[in-house]
């Protein structure tokens, strides 16, 4: 008896481990969008062969479009993922969507293509952020209350190694690849390596999600029984509205949203608008490739330590500690001329980025009901999604104004700032409080 009883404990830490690895492992697979389309390889491309000028203004409202169309569908689809129980199953279609558009990416040759580029640059955005809400919503359920900061931490920390993975291959496939083709022009090799770089980013994609499909666990709906016969859009908007009206139950939490809402537009625009921000300043692509080569790996064990930073002096101070630092960065960002500032800046980035991240996930994971939490990291996503339209629509439009980005990244600090002012009115453990009371309730009803 007792043996099967060790027998069958054994299996289930067997099974919340293979899931536990399986969830974490999507970072890996889609970090090689993150930093490759969207962060290097496709932004230098549609400067160097795509787009005629400067590419901060161009590459900026591209990205704030993509964004902005993500944002909005966020918190419905969510809703719905919740009342259906049909995670996995939109998390897959936003999958395909995401590389199916990034694959068509070959076929960007010109710059009379520069509108297919952005066509297919905005739906690739879709299918990315689309699979985060799906995929962010399954952290409460893969990962045990009291390790859902080292599950949430652990995923940066192999997105960053998995992204800057690949993007090593593609740097060397870059500035090395055209020397294996000698009759062919150097500049039209290059571009060619640069294509294949983003095709290999479908590929890997797509294999490395197959492990979360498999192994990990669709939660069961909530709520379901009381709106049998309706149809499925109208109840995601009707719980979206709900959801809405009841801020004040959550107030920490919608809070929270709303600080990270201001925080992470600083952060999503230095993400995203690194490698335009570095050529606009006439910046090789070697050194941009190079450092966003060290960010990702130097991000990777920086995020653990978050994790860690996290036990000891809770997920609010850690925040605040890397808001601090992103405020100098963008200071820092403002001063830039020589190259090798790029390396400093980009360093500074990696010690907080995935660590502050995750953290900021994680801490919408414990402050959010499990029975909602599809409709809820819907509405997380649409403040994650809209870091990507206010910031980098902004620096556009700062740089376009000005004629110089350095106005636009300094401008950056402002976020920073009134994040951290924000986080100080956050109760979390009032917020977490709530949570659990509200699916205490949904287990009696």
């Amino acid at each position: 008896m007792g043996n099967d009883i060790n027998s069958s404990i054994s299996e289930d830490e067997k099974q919340y481990k293979r899931s536990v690895r399986a969830w974490t492992l999507y970072d890996w697979a889609n970090s090689a969008f993150a930093t490759t389309v969207m962060g290097v390889v496709l932004p230098l491309y549609f400067s160097s062969y795509i787009s005629p000028g400067p590419t901060v203004p161009v590459w900026g409202y591209a990205v704030a479009i993509g964004s902005l169309i993500a944002a909005l569908l966020s918190p419905i689809l969510g809703a719905i993922a919740d009342f259906k129980a049909r995670k996995k199953l939109f998390m897959a279609l936003f999958v395909a969507l995401g590389v199916i558009s990034t694959a068509l990416l070959w076929f960007v040759v010109e710059p009379a293509d520069q509108t297919l580029c952005i066509l297919l640059y905005i739906l690739g955005t879709i299918g990315f952020a689309g699979s985060l809400v799906f995929y962010d919503s399954l952290l409460p359920h893969v990962a045990k209350e009291d390790e859902i900061d080292q599950v949430s931490s652990r995923g940066y920390a192999l997105g960053y190694i998995g992204g800057g993975l690949l993007l090593l291959i593609n740097a060397v496939m870059i500035f090395v690849g055209p020397g294996l083709l000698p009759n062919m022009p150097a500049q039209e090799a290059t571009a060619l390596m640069m294509r294949l770089s983003l095709l290999s980013v479908a590929i890997w994609w797509a294999v490395f999600s197959i492990p979360l499909f498999r192994h990990v666990s669709e939660p069961p709906a909530r709520g379901e029984s009381r709106e049998v016969g309706q149809n499925v859009i109208t109840v995601g908007f009707q719980r979206v509205f709900t959801a809405l009206k009841g801020v004040r139950e959550y107030k920490d939490l919608f809070l929270f949203m709303l600080t990270f809402f201001v925080y992470a537009n600083g952060i999503g625009t230095i993400i995203t608008m690194a490698a335009a921000f570095a050529k606009d300043l006439n910046f090789s692509d070697l050194t941009v490739l190079g450092t966003f080569l060290m960010v990702q790996f130097v991000a990777a064990p920086f995020s653990i330590l978050f994790g860690k930073l996290a036990e000891k002096m809770g997920n609010k101070k850690a925040i605040s500690l890397a808001l601090v630092i992103y405020a100098i960065i963008a200071i820092f960002g403002y001063f830039m001329k020589q190259e090798w500032h790029m390396f400093v800046l980009g360093f500074g980035v990696a010690m907080v980025q995935g660590g502050s991240q995750a953290l900021s996930r994680s801490l919408i994971g414990k402050m959010m009901p499990k029975s909602k939490s599809a409709e809820f990291y819907g509405f997380f996503s649409v403040f994650e999604k809209f870091n990507t339209v206010v910031g980098p629509a902004l620096m556009a439009f700062i740089t376009t104004k000005t004629g110089d980005p350095r106005l636009g990244i300094v401008s950056l600090v402002v976020f920073f700032v009134a994040g951290m002012i924000m986080l100080g009115f956050v109760n979390v453990e009032r917020g977490i409080a709530r949570a659990q009371a509200v699916d205490a309730e949904m287990l009696e009803l």
